[in-house]
């Protein structure tokens, strides 16, 4: 497992549910086409699964 890991998101959250809303809040995305980068836990690799179909993802080491 790398260090860190990017994500951005490429798709828009208008027409989810409250909780996948919540989730890439929670993933600390505010906007299309937004870049984060943090560490590679297991608790966040479980919110980005949860919202695979909005985020592409790299990892990095």
């Amino acid at each position: 497992m790398s260090d860190t890991i990017t994500y951005t998101q490429v798709r828009s959250c208008i027409g989810s549910t409250k909780a996948v809303r919540a989730t890439i809040k929670g993933l600390g995305l505010l906007r299309m086409h937004m870049t984060v980068t943090r560490k590679d836990t297991p608790e966040l690799r479980g919110m980005l699964n949860k919202v695979q179909h909005l985020v592409r993802t790299e990892e990095s080491k």
